[in-house]
């Protein structure tokens, strides 16, 4: 089955009296890497958990294109990497197999902890493991979850820049043909990923016109056009604080 687009519509989140974001108008377009950038404190994380069906909005709503129910049909991978302390590197990458009470696949787990760079700390538990190497799991582990929609906040984050952008040509591969909303404070991570970038900015926060990136997933950064837009990103983000 193809993965479905997904249709964010007059959305607005309040808190406490206060407005997050208002009327957000998105649509994720199916099989595609959509970024999300934006100052901290304007709802990028609550709008992906939104999405995920955690956090409801106060207007709006959030529907597949394919008008069919989004729930089972997205793998979310958080901030923090959310690791079950008790649990081994393998175990966590299957943990929702076995909270679904499904079988459990070991030798694909293994390939994508071999794949994420981690093949030999897959009896680690996380206590034993890096900032890094947390983040490594958590990833395989939404990999592991093998759905059509993935929605990923800021999922590289504690890597060193040449793993980083190692684990971004992993991702590139591996999520192709998904639809996938990303969110990231690097322009060029945004520009490497995203077919399409958006920045969410204001008080309550709005939504600025897409940034449309030709060519396809992992872009090379020293690449003319991609330099070319982080440029163009960069003027953006640094318009918010002038």
């Amino acid at each position: 089955m193809p993965p479905p687009g997904i249709e964010i519509s007059n959305l607005s989140l309040r808190y406490a009296g206060a407005s997050i974001f208002e009327d957000l108008n998105l649509t994720l377009v199916a099989g595609k890497f959509s970024v999300l950038l934006g100052p901290s404190g304007v709802g990028k994380t609550s709008l992906l958990r939104i999405i995920a069906g955690l956090e409801a909005p106060a207007d709006g709503y959030v529907r597949a294109t394919d008008s069919k129910p989004l729930g089972g049909r997205i793998a979310y991978m958080a901030q923090q990497d959310l690791l079950l302390p008790w649990a081994s590197a393998l175990n966590n990458v299957m943990l929702g197999a076995a909270l679904r009470g499904s079988a459990r696949d070991t030798d694909r787990a293994m390939v994508l902890l071999q794949r994420v760079g981690l093949h030999g700390r897959a009896q680690a538990l996380p206590a034993q493991l890096s900032g890094g190497e947390r983040q490594r799991v958590a990833l395989a582990r939404t990999l592991y979850e093998d759905r059509p929609v993935v929605l990923m906040d800021e999922p590289f984050s504690a890597l060193d820049a040449i793993t980083r952008a190692r684990i971004q040509n992993l991702a590139a591969e591996l999520l192709a043909g998904r639809t996938v909303l990303l969110i990231t404070h690097d322009p060029m991570e945004a520009c490497r990923l995203g077919h399409s970038l958006a920045v969410l900015a204001g008080s309550p926060a709005r939504l600025g016109i897409p940034i449309i990136v030709p060519g396809a997933p992992p872009r090379t950064p020293d690449d003319d056009e991609v330099l070319h837009i982080q440029g163009e990103l960069l003027r953006r983000l640094a318009g918010l604080s002038a």
